[in-house]
């Protein structure tokens, strides 16, 4: 078993950023594709910004350019840097993994077995 814990959510205003960090208590994270989706009431959880475990990325199309997700394999840490971030961001934000070597980033969220609790983002306007 894997546990995830999201932090570094919070309020921020429209055109600020915010890093989260998801902190993984597995042995083998350098084997996880990872990916950090977002859900709003309404609507169906997506993803965000995935990373495989061989390094190649997968953003969604409304934020490329402003977001980034990198790992620290040694830390088993993964980051989402969001930047220029817009209300319409404003979200729940989880971490989610699935054992996977590979390049393949999976988009689906029942393709992912691990998962964090969850972080707020709010972006004011």
């Amino acid at each position: 078993q894997v546990q995830l814990v999201e932090s570094g959510g919070g309020l921020v205003q429209a055109g600020g950023s915010l890093r989260l960090s998801c902190a993984a208590s597995g042995r083998t994270f350098s084997s996880y594709t990872m990916g950090w989706f977002r859900q709003v009431p309404g609507k169906e959880r997506e993803l965000v910004a995935g990373i495989s475990s061989g390094g190649s990325t997968n953003y969604a199309d409304s934020v490329k350019g402003r977001f980034t997700i990198s790992r620290d394999n040694a830390k088993n840490t993964v980051y989402l840097q969001m930047n220029s971030l817009k209300p319409d961001d404003t979200a729940v934000y989880y971490c989610a993994g699935v054992r996977a070597i590979g390049l393949i980033v999976p988009p689906q969220p029942n393709k992912y077995n691990y998962w964090g609790q969850g972080t707020q983002v709010t972006v004011s306007s």
